[in-house]
């Protein structure tokens, strides 16, 4: 009895001090941008202390992709409409780059449209974890309505 007790006691110790450690973990993903050899780690979005942010904040974000966003002629004739989700990595110096379709609309000219905005924004600021500046995995949702 008193060898079980021990045990439990031993194992709750173990389990409370490992606790600290699982809350301090980030999910981190590596990204191969240039090459087969160069990798980078990057933070997801809700796994940093300060997350990047567009200048102007979110209403800054609408109204640049608003007025940037072109619709693509061949979609609009048709009557095409569609939501493209698209991933980014803004980097430890607030640029844009590693634009990925992860969810297409179904129709390629409104991906290839989404990922031109995109890729004109200006710098974001960047993300941080403690004090350090950290290439952050944004999410993004580019609509298209007639």
């Amino acid at each position: 009895m008193l060898r079980q007790l021990r045990y439990v006691l031993l194992t709750l110790m173990t389990l409370s001090a490992a606790l600290p450690l699982a809350a301090q973990v980030r999910h981190v993903t590596t990204v191969n941008p240039m090459s087969k050899q160069s990798y980078m780690e990057v933070y997801e979005y809700d796994y940093v202390d300060i997350q990047p942010q567009f200048p102007g904040g979110e209403r800054g974000l609408i109204n640049f992709i608003n007025k940037t966003r072109e619709y693509p002629y061949h979609a609009y004739k048709k009557g095409i409409q569609g939501r493209v989700l698209c991933s980014f990595i803004v980097g430890i110096d607030g640029r844009v780059s590693d634009v990925r379709v992860i969810r297409g609309s179904g129709d390629e000219s409104l991906n290839r449209e989404a990922i031109r905005v995109i890729g004109e924004m200006p710098k974001w600021s960047v993300g941080k974890v403690g004090k350090h500046a950290v290439p952050v995995r944004v999410v993004l949702p580019i609509n298209f309505r007639l």
